[in-house]
């Protein structure tokens, strides 16, 4: 939905029957449910009579083939194709609305033998369809593989390619199930562990999200794996594994203190900046933060991770463990300095500004401007609670 407006002002009809109008023109063709059908007659066709619409971003029977004569469609849709669905749709990359960038193979790897050496059988990928195809895949190729994983996702396309226990249309940001209660009682009961199966949430969400918004929805996954009312879940977390970039590590802590931050590197297939294997500030700023103890993690030795036997915790190679700060303190993976006078450790970029009272950049201004209101210009509050423009 593109509808947004300011809460100080009133919202005239006019305007919210445009909106009523856009969204009935912009619903999916067909339900899951649909689609789910539509799936088991186009497995059943030859693979010369297996087509993907790439404008309409659909799987196409043959009956539809005259609708899309005008579109660039795939041909001889191979089952290898229908099970990594993500590499048959195209990445959705618009920052302000989906930003759906792709783990690269090697993260996707790292984080799917993680999950299995740690016993998590059951995984809840929320926003994370790589992983959950990865999960289907080898689940279906290998007998003995019995992780199993929920996919709840925006984007309604992965629809066409799994039933409803596999896949919940799901807005990460307010929570929100578009399938409704049957799509919420779905996810409860994958929550709800069986036979010792440990679950585990991985999620990787739009890194220009608001962290309050999506903090609330995860503790609101949470809370409905405690409801599932096992022994011991009164004391416990839910296991989380939230990735994102390293500087939102403060905000992170904010809203779940029990959390930490892994050094390990994420990358991305379809990001330009995101790749494992750069050095200096190129290297790919995004973590795994999660409420798991530490030492448990363990990172790949050949690619440059060692044990810190003070901080018990895996740590990248350029992270020297501080002996003042007793701790690992990069969080890029550069090698930091310690500032006597600020007593703690900053890049290795930054200086002390004796102006500033604290280290920063060799080139920047020192000086203090108060930017006040927009509107009076006063400090202490932001224009949106101007006194000034509430009178006006």
């Amino acid at each position: 939905c593109n509808f947004s407006y300011m809460q100080i002002l009133q919202v005239s009809e006019t305007r919210l029957a445009a909106r009523e109008e856009y969204n009935r023109n912009h619903q999916p063709p067909f339900t899951h449910r649909q689609n789910v059908d539509r799936y088991k007659n186009f497995v059943m066709l030859p693979l010369s009579k297996r087509r993907f619409c790439q404008e309409c971003q659909q799987l196409l029977l043959p009956a539809e083939w005259e609708n899309h004569s005008d579109h660039q469609f795939l041909c001889d849709i191979t089952t290898a194709q229908l099970k990594s669905p993500s590499q048959l749709l195209y990445p959705l990359e618009n920052k302000k609305t989906n930003a759906q960038y792709l783990f690269a193979d090697r993260s996707c790897q790292f984080l799917l033998n993680l999950l299995t050496d740690l016993g998590f059988r059951r995984v809840l990928s929320v926003g994370t369809p790589r992983l959950h195809e990865m999960i289907q895949s080898r689940a279906s190729q290998e007998e003995e593989f019995s992780v199993r994983s929920l996919l709840l996702d925006i984007d309604f396309r992965y629809s066409q390619f799994y039933t409803e226990d596999e896949f919940c249309h799901y807005n990460m940001f307010n929570h929100h199930f578009f399938g409704g209660e049957a799509a919420h009682e779905t996810c409860r009961k994958f929550l709800n562990e069986e036979n010792g199966e440990r679950v585990i949430l991985v999620t990787d969400p739009p890194f220009g999200g608001l962290v309050e918004a999506l903090a609330s929805s995860f503790k609101k996954l949470m809370a409905m794996w405690k409801e599932t009312e096992k022994e011991g879940h009164d004391s416990k977390e839910m296991p989380v594994f939230w990735i994102f970039p390293y500087f939102f590590e403060s905000r992170i802590l904010d809203f779940f203190p029990s959390f930490s931050m892994m050094d390990y590197q994420v990358d991305y297939d379809n990001h330009a900046l995101y790749k494992h294997g750069k050095t200096g500030r190129r290297q790919s700023p995004v973590r795994i933060f999660t409420n798991l103890t530490p030492s448990m993690i363990v990172l790949p030795e050949e690619e440059g991770y060692r044990f810190c036997t003070v901080c018990e915790r895996y740590v990248s190679s350029g992270n020297q463990h501080c002996e003042i700060c007793n701790s690992c303190t990069s969080k890029d993976g550069r090698r930091w300095k310690h500032c006597v006078l600020c007593k703690k450790c900053v890049k290795p970029s930054w200086i002390h500004c004796n102006n500033c009272n604290f280290c920063t950049l060799q080139k920047h201004s020192c000086e203090k401007s108060d930017v006040g209101c927009f509107v009076c210009g006063k400090a202490g509050h932001k224009r949106s609670a101007c006194p000034s423009l509430s009178r006006t």
